[in-house]
């Protein structure tokens, strides 16, 4: 338990350089877009538990997609994951997690 508090403060520091880096101010930004998987379920959990925190704090607004949502689509950029989200209609604050065992 106490090596998963540790990566979990490693997570959050590296978050707050991150956005230090682009001159981003946590309170500014209205929504998160978090690629749900596959992935590893502690890489998941712990990514999902950064953007729970940040909505519960700040109230954003977060939306889990996963690449295999727009599956009709070709060469999908994260740019593009915003138009794409509202184009198939993915659910604000839905979180359906895909775990590779």
């Amino acid at each position: 338990m106490k090596t998963l508090k540790l990566i979990m403060k490693k997570l959050a520091v590296l978050v707050r350089k991150f956005l230090s880096s682009k001159n981003l101010d946590l309170k500014k930004i209205s929504q998160i877009y978090v690629n749900r998987g596959p992935g590893s379920f502690a890489g998941i959990r712990n990514s999902l538990s950064i953007v729970k925190a940040i909505h519960l704090i700040n109230k954003t607004d977060y939306y889990c997609f996963s690449f295999d949502d727009f599956s009709s689509k070709n060469n999908v950029k994260y740019e593009n994951i915003p138009k794409l989200c509202d184009k198939f209609n993915i659910k604000k604050n839905l979180i359906n997690p895909i775990y590779l065992s």
